[in-house]
């Protein structure tokens, strides 16, 4: 198995929209991407409560069978249109990715 975290800061405007309706419509295309995937086994979306200096505004946990998995998940066309929006209302990202 594998999971695969994301986390991003979002700009405080951006494409419009202010940051939280931005992580919001983020949230909702993300979690809509379970079931449409095929290799996508489980996902999580979470946004931070403290907002702490150290804190990043959004958390993505999606769970794999695989290496191979992941990598079609990252080029599955629905993800892809999810991923270029994040691509144009975040300010930083960091990813992890490891096998249980």
């Amino acid at each position: 198995m594998l999971k695969h975290i994301v986390m991003w800061r979002f700009a405080d405007e951006a494409c419009g929209h202010t940051k939280q309706e931005n992580m919001d419509f983020v949230s909702k295309g993300l979690l809509s991407l379970l079931g449409v995937v095929p290799s996508l086994r489980d996902e999580q979306v979470g946004q931070d409560v403290l907002h702490s200096d150290m804190s990043y505004d959004m958390c993505l946990v999606c769970t794999f069978d695989d290496i191979e998995g992941m990598l079609a998940y990252k080029v599955h066309p629905e993800h892809v249109k999810v991923a270029d929006y994040i691509a144009k209302v975040k300010t930083d990202r960091v990813v992890i990715d490891y096998e249980y």
